[in-house]
């Protein structure tokens, strides 16, 4: 039984045929277009339709709040203004099954099933992306909340009357530690008089944005205006995590995301130790890893939320 497993992130639109093992047997990918709901569910029906197989159900990891097939709000895509039957559109559309999650809970569920969480009961799982996504398994089960939004630890607030959010409030860890932000803040200080390499750097890489791969190069290169940025990020991040932490007691983080791609374990340690003097009592064994699937994770996690879809049915 094939499926479908789609991970649409603020950049890129991954998808994925995932068999039986839970293997992605063929991939597609597209940015990310910005042009609202309509023409990221048109881009989605392209990309499953350009696969060398049809598949018999879809699954769909969103960067938003999800509930019973209806996307509430998605911060981190543009023109996201409404609440969208994503999942019915989407199946009118393919004339398969469609089921939908939230993008983070979809990437932890494949680390969980076949990655880096395989076999642990309770997980935290930290996506580093556009913006900043979470996932919690808890007593060996997804756990996703009374309407699907629980994980979100993007905006978790760190700073009360902080920096402006996507969300529209104030002092959330995203609005510090996603990579758009970041993103943001550079462009600030450059206009302010300070000097970075990153801008160089992307164009170099032939990118529009301050992509995962741009700050991993900037960093390699201790360019300081960057080291500053994301040194700021790490902290108020770890500061979250350290409260969920507080609050779920796991026995593992899985950081995720583009920037978990590009720097793996030195990502993973330095959210532990900025976490580590807010954390009253941790689990005495807690492991901090980085994703072991990359780009698939949030595909495999999506293509079982497909299968379950098949099983209702």
């Amino acid at each position: 039984m094939i499926v479908a497993g789609v991970d649409v992130g603020g950049t890129n639109i991954e998808v994925g045929l995932v068999d039986e093992d839970n293997d992605v047997i063929a991939r597609a990918k597209r940015n990310t277009p910005t042009k609202g709901p309509d023409a990221v569910m048109a881009t989605i029906v392209d990309l499953v339709q350009s696969l060398d197989e049809s598949p018999v159900a879809v699954g769909v990891g969103i960067p938003g709040v999800v509930h019973q097939g209806n996307v509430l709000t998605v911060p981190n895509l543009s023109k996201w203004n409404a609440q969208v039957d994503l999942g019915g559109v989407l199946e009118g559309m393919l004339e398969v099954p469609v089921a939908l999650g939230n993008d983070v809970n979809v990437g932890l569920l494949g680390e969980w099933i076949t990655g880096a969480a395989h076999g642990v009961d309770n997980v935290l799982g930290v996506w580093m992306g556009t913006g900043i996504g979470g996932a919690m398994v808890l007593d060996g089960r997804p756990f996703n909340g009374s309407r699907g939004a629980a994980g979100e630890i993007g905006h978790v607030m760190v700073q009360p009357g902080g920096a402006l959010c996507g969300c529209s409030r104030r002092g959330c860890v995203e609005a510090y530690a996603g990579r758009r932000s970041m993103a943001a803040t550079a462009a600030a200080m450059v206009d302010a008089g300070r000097q970075t390499s990153l801008f160089d750097i992307r164009n170099d890489e032939g990118k529009n944005t301050l992509t995962s791969k741009v700050w991993a190069r900037a960093l390699a290169e201790q360019d300081e205006l960057a080291t500053r940025i994301f040194g700021m990020a790490i902290e108020m991040l770890g500061i979250a995590i350290a409260s969920v932490i507080n609050v779920v007691d796991v026995e593992l983080v899985v950081v995720g995301g583009g920037l978990a791609e590009k720097l793996g374990q030195d990502l993973a340690d330095r959210l532990r130790i900025a976490a580590t003097p807010g954390m009253l009592h941790p689990h005495p064994d807690l492991r901090w890893v980085p994703s072991a699937l990359g780009d698939d994770a949030g595909v495999v996690g999506a293509a079982s939320l497909a299968r379950a879809a098949i099983i209702r049915a």
